[in-house]
């Protein structure tokens, strides 16, 4: 089969994207932000897109969720696979959130463990002796299929859907600091705190 040129394009340009958006040292466009909003009730949040295989993500997640406990504000987390590049992290995403449907809290403890575990997950298998693994120490059951209606995949598509017509180049970590009035994207996540303190004045003015 011939070559798919775009594939082969983004097998280069994606893990150079990913790599220095930890660092704030690459600028991304975006197509259309609009959506990106607080929820209903909240004045600030913090908005993820996410891969549970991207080793940035990996590095991200526990400061961001601290943020998220600090400041008390809330955070809308999607799922973000980059399939072109990362083998096992669609699979991920449905497995949390099978787990999810059973206990939130429980699936981001599981979140945060596959993230640390990151370097011993090499193929699906792993993840799969991974993931059971973890269920078995948490009193769950793993099922042989994990979503034989394809629900829970369909729900990480929407995820990815909506995050592509977001990004004008698929990366991840995406992160933003969101008000009513618009949002700020966190390239670097040392400026993380500094957002937010400038998103929750910018709130109390209003």
């Amino acid at each position: 089969m011939r070559p798919n040129p775009m594939r082969r394009l983004l097998a280069l340009v994606l893990p150079i994207a990913i790599s220095v958006s930890a660092f704030g040292q690459q600028s991304f466009t975006y197509k259309d932000t609009s959506m990106i909003k607080p929820p209903a009730g909240a004045k600030v949040a913090i908005w993820e897109f996410e891969d549970m295989e991207c080793p940035v993500c990996g590095y991200d997640a526990p400061i961001v969720r601290a943020a998220v406990r600090k400041y008390k504000i809330a955070y809308v987390r999607h799922d973000f696979p980059l399939t072109e590049i990362h083998v096992w992290s669609f699979d991920a995403a449905v497995d949390a959130r099978y787990i999810q449907a059973k206990s939130p809290e429980l699936a981001e403890q599981y979140r945060l463990a596959v993230f640390a575990a990151q370097a011993g997950i090499s193929n699906k298998d792993d993840l799969h002796n991974f993931t059971a693994h973890f269920a078995s120490a948490h009193g769950i059951l793993w099922p042989f299929v994990v979503d034989p209606q394809g629900l829970l995949a369909a729900k990480v598509k929407e995820d990815r859907a909506l995050g592509d017509r977001i990004a004008a180049v698929p990366h991840t970590p995406m992160v933003w600091v969101t008000t009513r009035r618009g949002a700020v994207e966190v390239q670097d996540i040392k400026q993380l705190y500094s957002t937010i303190d400038a998103a929750i004045a910018s709130t109390a003015k209003q």
